[in-house]
């Protein structure tokens, strides 16, 4: 009898556990399709703020794309639609899962749990307005650099950018950069948890340098620019990762060393 009164007290909190996830689903999933349907009706102008860094590489505003599938600018539109969906729709996601996952936090793991949601979408931003402000144009003029004018014994090559390819290529920028950019949160999450800390992050630096430039070569297009401008940016944050953690591990003995001493009083006492 106790066996079935055990099992159907923890079946009733699991129930109201998966209600309540499904809850915040809902929510995420509503502000996702709010904003993909805002985000396609504007697609044409969001295209335009994403052909700037384009135009900043080619040195002129009067450039020009073309797609060469019927439907090929109609799924461009989707594509954008739902890339803006999901950036403007992050805190939105962010929240619910904040809110699902607080409940079963001390209040001290709440505060330290919610500075890394802020992070998170910061970090992304610079990441990919580093993208939009110098990788890209960059990137566009070596790219352009390549192109040939036609002349005698000479063939014309000239660069005629797809709709597709282009926004293939921008959004893949912007999310290699913005995901490397979430490198500190994610150490600091690990030294956090105990699973590292600044003794192992420096030892393994060189490994980090090897992986860094292996991870630029496979997300960014074979260019120098793009590759080197993810690859500084990523050790850089490594070094920021080493600082923080030094921090969280310089308060985790402050705080052993209090307890240590709050001890030793009330023993004394």
């Amino acid at each position: 009898m106790s066996d079935d009164t055990d099992i159907d007290a923890s079946s009733a909190p699991l129930m109201e556990h998966l209600i309540e996830l499904r809850q915040r689903l809902m929510w995420s999933l509503v502000a996702i399709a709010v904003f993909f349907v805002i985000c396609f009706i504007f697609a044409d102008k969001i295209f335009n703020i994403l052909v700037i860094p384009y135009q900043q590489g080619a040195g002129t505003t009067d450039v020009k794309f073309i797609f060469t599938a019927l439907q090929e600018k109609f799924f461009v539109e989707i594509k954008i639609a739902f890339f803006g969906a999901m950036f403007i729709s992050f805190p939105v996601i962010a929240t619910q899962i904040y809110k699902f996952v607080a409940p079963g936090l001390y209040k001290n793991e709440r505060g330290a749990f919610l500075p890394f949601l802020i992070a998170t979408p910061i970090l992304f931003l610079i990441g990919a307005c580093l993208v939009f402000f110098l990788i890209m144009p960059l990137a566009t003029s070596f790219f352009l650099s390549m192109q040939q004018s036609g002349g005698e014994g000479l063939a014309e090559i000239e660069n005629l950018q797809a709709v597709g390819s282009y926004l293939s290529l921008i959004m893949t920028l912007i999310f290699a950069f913005g995901l490397v950019f979430q490198l500190p949160v994610v150490i600091t999450l690990l030294a956090k948890a105990g699973m590292t800390n600044s003794k192992w992050l420096k030892d393994k630096r060189k490994y980090a340098v090897l992986v860094t430039f292996v991870a630029a070569a496979v997300l960014t297009p074979p260019d120098p620019v793009s590759q080197i401008g993810l690859a500084v940016p990523a050790l850089l944050l490594y070094e920021i990762s080493i600082y923080c953690v030094r921090i969280i591990e310089k308060r985790r003995k402050e705080e052993r060393e209090e307890e240590a001493s709050s001890s030793t009083d009330i023993a004394t006492d």
